[in-house]
């Protein structure tokens, strides 16, 4: 029964399939290639992002079906639109050219011809070997004389039926038909999605392109990293030499000082005792702060979702955390994480006016996925000495990536995802 049952789900699919493909993929096809004409025109510059897009959302649905229906995974292999693309005409402009350099996007209409070809041939046999055979029962059940009589008989498959005997011979070869489905239609399904696989799945050269544009990236970032941390070197000397370091100075001339007149004048040397243990606390709390600076302690013991309640309950305003970790990722990662995450708070506070926010730290699929959310008055963007650059250069060490969407007038969701295992 449970064979039968995928058969008929899948044949129902592969009918679902064979009538949405021929409107779709032929209506996009044509309206691409009229889309791509008009470009001389300059309508089709407005027209080909949008007819375009369409496409990518079309191929995008056949992807996600392939995955959820015959487990045929296939990659997304388009090119990123840079975070600075322009607006108005010149957009448009840059935005046409930038679909039709991409390989990807003549693969995809290379894709539309062959499914409303060949896929729909391929995936027609689905439903077919199992609603042709009923045809078979219908003609055995008397159905055919009344054909006959008509006109002279009916063909099924290769059968000429003209008699009963001939019509139960058509019941019999819609028996064998059946059978054939009920073992077939996964696989026609499947054979069907391979197909699209191999005109929607990125090339061996466009892998080659990937991984070249992620060394790209990672060595840019690695150097991104170093300048990072010399950066930060320098300013923990500067706040040593500028903070605790002084403080620590300026008791020890205290306590000489103490020394030489504790005999002739005790109340002054009392005040200055006095002195003296309000520097070194004040030293101390400085080596605290640069300390919890450098690594929380909090995070090397608790882990990152108690690092950042903890570091949420030092906020001005109401900050709701939600964590879900089965475990810990490794201590750069966290750490890479916890600083990303203040850093955005950070922002947040400063420039959002927001009086809600919301964290969400999860782990799923190999992928540790935070976002930090504001109610506040949007407008932010990722440019070149924002605090949110500074984020993605963080993050893209780890080879995670940053997205914002922030419209005018909020909310602000700032969405960062790291690549890790948990442990």
């Amino acid at each position: 029964m449970t064979r039968v049952r995928e058969s008929v789900i899948a044949g129902a699919r592969g009918l679902f399939l064979s009538v949405i493909m021929l409107a779709g993929s032929i209506t996009l096809f044509v309206l691409s290639v009229l889309s791509i004409a008009f470009i001389t025109l300059g309508i089709g510059v407005f027209t080909t992002p949008l007819v375009l897009t369409g496409v990518r959302k079309w191929a995008d649905l056949r992807r996600a079906q392939a995955g959820a229906w015959s487990d045929v995974h296939i990659p997304r292999p388009y090119r990123p639109f840079p975070a600075d693309l322009r607006s108005g005409v010149t957009g448009q402009v840059e935005r046409t050219s930038l679909l039709l350099k991409d390989p990807a996007t003549w693969r995809d209409l290379q894709w539309l011809l062959v499914d409303m070809t060949a896929g729909f041939v391929t995936v027609i046999f689905a439903p077919a070997l199992l609603l042709y055979p009923l045809y078979g029962y219908v003609l055995a059940l008397g159905v055919w004389e009344p054909i006959y009589d008509a006109g002279g008989g009916e063909w099924y498959g290769f059968i000429h039926v003209t008699s009963q005997t001939d019509a139960n011979m058509a019941a019999l070869l819609g028996t064998a038909l059946g059978v054939v489905g009920i073992f077939s239609s996964p696989a026609i399904l499947r054979a069907h999605f391979l197909l699209t696989r191999s005109l929607l799945a990125p090339t061996v050269s466009m892998r080659e392109r990937e991984l070249a544009r992620r060394v790209d990236r990672l060595t840019e970032t690695r150097h991104d990293a170093v300048d990072s941390s010399a950066a930060e070197l320098r300013r923990i000397e500067r706040d040593l030499h500028d903070g605790a370091q002084a403080r620590l100075v300026a008791m020890g001339m205290d306590l000489g000082t103490i020394e030489a007149m504790i005999e002739k004048n005790p109340a002054k040397a009392k005040e200055l005792i006095a002195k003296a243990r309000q520097n070194s606390g004040e030293a101390l709390t400085e080596l605290r702060d640069l300390v919890r600076g450098i690594h929380p302690p909090v995070l090397a013991e608790r882990g990152l979702g108690d690092a950042v309640k903890a570091l949420a309950l030092r906020l001005p305003v109401r900050t709701d955390v939600d964590v879900e970790l089965l475990g810990r990722a490794d201590e750069p990662v966290e750490a890479a994480a916890y600083f990303a995450v203040s850093e955005a708070l950070t922002n947040t506070i400063k420039h959002a006016g927001a009086d809600r926010v919301w964290v969400d730290i999860h782990h799923a699929e190999g992928m540790l996925r935070i976002a930090v959310t504001d109610n506040g008055k949007g407008g932010a963007s990722i440019g070149a000495g924002s605090g949110l650059s500074g984020i993605e250069r963080r993050l893209g060490t780890f080879d995670g990536v940053l997205a914002v969407s922030s419209p005018a007038g909020g909310p602000t969701m700032v969405t960062m995802e790291i690549p890790c295992e948990l442990s």
